[in-house]
């Protein structure tokens, strides 16, 4: 579904591809031909002149500012917010019936699609839709979801991380398969406390080749193309309310 949406905008295609070799030796002496030939020293660098630092990992932040409506998946009302309290700006969501559910997005540049494969963000669900079961097509809505979406030429990836009001944490359910769809559902946390701020840490390439590639742990990981948000009670029309923030991507 979120998927789609981002096929529906203005996202290109990302050829990301990238192979690093490394070639290492061992060399093993004994005791006391170590000590004959003793390995030579590192030169040692020259008078005044600073070790050169060590790169520093790629970080992206996602301010929260910068999430869209995404209009082809989201009725007429935009129930979304960004709000503050003490040092931390979040998006609230707000659900209520009768509306339609909205979804936004943040699109991830294209000079970082390649490098992402880890994301953090804190959270918080602060009311729980009634009824609700994201492994029931029927009744599959939540307090907080959270989009992370790839592509590999026509076909879209995405998982879908959850807060639920009913099912428990380590729950995986609702796989979607086609010609240019793969979607898993994974809860994350589920019911109270409400109100607290929860912080996730995702390894981003490890979870795609274990959900998409059969744990292929030498599977190419596709471009990272987008994150969303969405917060709904639409199908059992209940208010649900959910919270977000403080969303990270590193290498």
């Amino acid at each position: 579904m979120f998927a789609r949406s981002l096929h529906k905008s203005r996202l290109g295609s990302v050829l990301a591809a990238a192979a690093l070799t490394v070639v290492a030796a061992a060399l093993v002496a004994s005791a006391s031909g170590a000590a004959e030939n003793p390995p030579p020293s590192k030169p040692a660098a020259p008078a005044g002149e600073k070790p050169k630092p060590k790169p520093k990992r790629a970080v992206l932040e996602a301010p929260v500012e910068k999430w869209r409506l995404i209009d082809s998946q989201s009725g007429p009302v935009n129930y979304y917010t960004v709000q503050r309290e003490a040092e931390r700006t979040f998006i609230r969501g707000t659900y209520q019936p009768p509306n339609k559910k909205a979804v936004l997005g943040f699109e991830v540049p294209e000079s970082s699609r390649g490098r992402m494969r880890r994301l953090e963000w804190s959270w918080r669900a602060i009311k729980l839709p009634e009824q609700a079961d994201e492994c029931n097509s029927k009744k599959g809505d939540s307090p907080a979801v959270v989009y992370v979406t790839w592509r590999r030429t026509l076909r879209w990836y995405s998982l879908k991380f959850v807060w639920s009001a009913s099912r428990p944490p380590g729950t995986i359910c609702d796989r979607r398969r086609n010609a240019f769809v793969a979607q898993d559902t994974i809860v994350l946390e589920s019911g109270g406390p409400l109100g607290v701020w929860k912080r996730e840490s995702i390894d981003l390439a490890k979870l795609f080749r274990d959900h998409f590639e059969d744990g292929d742990k030498d599977a190419d990981v596709p471009s990272l193309i987008g994150l969303g948000v969405m917060t709904d009670g639409d199908q059992p029309k209940t208010e649900s309310t959910g919270d977000y923030a403080d969303f990270v991507l590193s290498q």
